[in-house]
């Protein structure tokens, strides 16, 4: 066990019967009473962030997480299957467990955060930014480019983004899994 001295930004730990991420923190000793600690905790499964303040002295119940790095492999009925990529072991993770699953492509290396005492799944995270081709779009108009506007377009995981007016189709872009969104473009 440990106390509210030992906190810091990013420790996991287990509070109110769930996994908390401390986004942020700050000591505050006041010139009367005691101290205390003001937080602001994101629960891990859900993504609600909320304040919490910690009496000083207060014990603490960290939890050990542990990053590792998995292939996507393929879904089905029992989930999306990963392999780690060093022992080639497979596991199943849950479709709300990941934070973008739109966006996973076969061979795609994301990072899968673990509960190291349980080995037990808590998130899985892909990359900020992949590669996508577009299967369809609209054609663009020649000189038709001097804007910021954009026009849907599908990528080669199914997913319809909105990208510029010069994107065709068979072109290469870089896609925000975080915002969703187009990026830039990719020159092959």
């Amino acid at each position: 066990m440990a106390n509210t001295s030992d906190i810091k930004n990013g420790m996991c730990l287990n509070h109110n019967n769930g996994l908390w991420n401390i986004v942020e923190f700050l000591h505050v000793k006041p010139g009367k009473g005691a101290a205390f600690v003001r937080t602001k905790l994101k629960n891990i499964e859900t993504g609600k962030v909320v304040d919490h303040t910690f009496n000083a002295g207060t014990k603490i119940d960290p939890v050990r997480i542990e990053t590792r790095e998995y292939q996507f492999l393929y879904n089905d009925d029992m989930g999306f299957h990963f392999m780690n990529c060093e022992t080639f072991e497979q596991i199943p993770v849950e479709k709300h467990m990941i934070n973008a699953p739109e966006f996973l492509k076969d061979g795609l290396i994301c990072r899968i955060i673990f509960h190291a005492d349980e080995e037990k799944v808590i998130s899985c995270e892909l990359p900020q930014f992949i590669e996508a081709e577009i299967t369809y779009t609209e054609p663009g108009i020649k000189g038709d480019t001097a804007t910021n506007t954009l026009k849907p377009a599908t990528i080669d995981t199914g997913v319809e983004i909105r990208v510029p007016l010069f994107i065709g189709t068979g072109d290469f872009i870089k896609v925000d899994t975080k915002k969703k969104e187009y990026s830039e473009r990719v020159k092959k």
